[in-house]
């Protein structure tokens, strides 16, 4: 690459390093982004330099992968409902000890040693997220009897999340790494959601934007071509006519509930791309889906 293109590079970023700076940033991490080795130094790199030039990132990760290969090693079968995975109190445990400690403590290490000064908590530090048992229903046996209650076992939802210790490590230049699991009034340990984690963190602390990492190009029309801008008007409409479905319906509520409560925009990016962080925030193009209200 000659000189001169690499000044156009970040000529192109400097109106959003001025646009974000002093802002904070949630992002969801996860996907290919977690797994793959060049990704996941990639990733560490990105938040890293985010940093330096003045914004204030907050991960929160998943682990889903890695919680039901160690489940698989102990003989014990994963189960899902509606993508939610079945937690007994024995599959809690592993959760919290795979995501508040093996998949935390990497994620910290990496961006450390790439120069940042990561902080790796659970949702039950300083009661950081306050939650509550998630209540499923499913279709009941008889149209004229209410529907049935799915007993999911530890899965919350977020019932309120503190943003004072976020607030404390971004303006001692820490970078906050948060693991979503939730603790309730009753003491009880639970297992969220971490697009539902991330979106209710930047609602809380009047994030400017939210970066959900996911492992496809970002919302796809009826054929297959990304779309790149939406609002949430045309959200609603895909939603309707079923363009948008399964699994990505889940991110899209999140990102529509974060820019309906205060967040600027809210982007499902590709985090199979190099430097997708990045790409996203500081360049013209963006990777993804890009949703604004």
């Amino acid at each position: 690459m000659a000189a001169t293109d690499r000044a156009r590079i970040l000529i192109e970023a400097l109106p959003y390093i001025q646009r974000f700076s002093g802002k904070t940033i949630v992002i969801k991490y996860g996907g290919n982004a977690m797994v793959d080795e060049s990704l996941k130094q990639g990733f560490a790199r990105d938040v890293v330099l985010m940093k330096l030039v003045g914004i204030n990132p907050v991960v929160v990760h998943g682990g889903g992968p890695q919680i039901g290969a160690y489940l698989k090693r102990m003989g014990k079968e994963s189960r899902f409902v509606e993508g939610l995975r079945v937690t007994d109190r024995e599959t809690m445990d592993v959760v919290e000890m795979v995501l508040g400690g093996l998949v935390n403590k990497e994620i910290v290490s990496l961006i450390n040693q790439q120069g940042g000064k990561a902080v790796g908590l659970s949702g039950k530090d300083g009661s950081l997220i306050r939650a509550r048992k998630l209540i499923m229903n499913g279709p009941a046996k008889d149209e004229k009897l209410p529907s049935e209650i799915i007993d999911i076992g530890h899965v919350g939802e977020v019932l309120g999340i503190d943003p004072e210790l976020v607030a404390l490590l971004d303006t001692r230049n820490f970078i906050p790494v948060i693991a979503p699991i939730g603790v309730g009034g009753d003491g009880q340990t639970y297992n969220i959601n971490a697009d539902s984690v991330a979106g209710k963190l930047a609602i809380t602390v009047r994030a400017e934007k939210l970066i959900l990492l996911t492992n496809t190009p970002g919302i796809l029309d009826t054929n297959d071509k990304l779309l790149t801008r939406l609002s949430a008007k045309e959200i609603d409409s895909l939603i309707a006519d079923a363009t948008i479905e399964g699994g990505m319906l889940p991110k899209v509520r999140c990102a529509l509930d974060a820019i309906n409560s205060g967040v600027s925009t809210a982007t499902i990016v590709d985090g199979r791309v190099d430097h997708a962080v990045l790409l996203e925030i500081f360049t013209d193009e963006g990777v993804g889906t890009q949703i604004t209200s």
